[in-house]
């Protein structure tokens, strides 16, 4: 079962491999199941979207399609992820851990949504693993749908298209690019994870400033 597993991670983290083999349509999966279902969780969404662009400016994708087909499964995608969220409700907090779910990760989600309020929609759309739990978070608070479908249609075609366009413009500008894919692979994963290590910081800072102000107040013996 582990082998299997690892076999199984190993050709979903090929994003070149999915694209070449599944084109467009494997790309639309690929994103669906990301941001509507906790076993998303783990897949190579930016990447995915970075390289489908990369090839369409290749000319081995059309890009109106990649566009417009990408970005409604993006939105349809987290309208799955509010109604298992609304339906669920508190209980959701309950689910144990597994092998697909993590209970940290919905905290995790859950702390974002508390911070940033209803930006979080948007926001977590560019923090992976974010944007898998932030849908069920916010159905659980009862956000306003109306709000929530707002925030998630603006964040959609931002993800999708800024990242299938940054691709886009690689491909190009630069030659041969698509045969250096993996350079970008990495940029792009470790740009992904720039604004959750900003974020962790953030919460962590005002603590230690509020220390270091106590600190400094506390008085002097002569």
């Amino acid at each position: 079962m582990t082998e299997t597993l690892r076999h199984l991670l190993a050709h979903l983290y090929d994003v070149r491999g999915l694209i070449e083999w599944g084109g467009t349509v494997l790309v639309c999966a690929v994103v669906f199941v990301e941001t509507g279902m906790f076993v998303g969780f783990f897949l190579p969404g930016d990447s995915l979207l970075v390289t489908a662009g990369v090839f369409a400016g290749a000319g081995q994708l059309k890009l109106a399609y990649l566009l417009s087909a990408v970005t409604l499964c993006a939105i349809a995608g987290d309208q799955l992820g509010y109604l298992i969220g609304w339906r669920a409700g508190k209980t959701l907090y309950q689910r144990r851990d597994s092998r697909f779910f993590k209970r940290r990760h919905l905290e995790r989600a859950h702390e974002f949504y508390e911070t940033y309020g209803g930006k979080t929609i948007i926001l977590a759309r560019f923090v992976p693993i974010v944007r898998t739990f932030c849908p069920p978070v916010a159905g659980a608070a009862k956000m306003s749908y109306g709000r929530y479908l707002l925030y998630d249609i603006v964040g959609g075609f931002a993800w999708v298209w800024g990242m299938v366009l940054l691709g886009f413009t690689l491909g190009r500008t630069i030659p041969n690019i698509d045969k250096r894919i993996h350079y970008v692979i990495v940029g792009v994963i470790v740009l992904s994870f720039l604004p959750a290590a900003y974020h962790a910081w953030k919460v962590r800072a005002p603590k230690g400033t509020s220390a270091s102000a106590l600190k400094g107040a506390e008085p002097q013996e002569d």
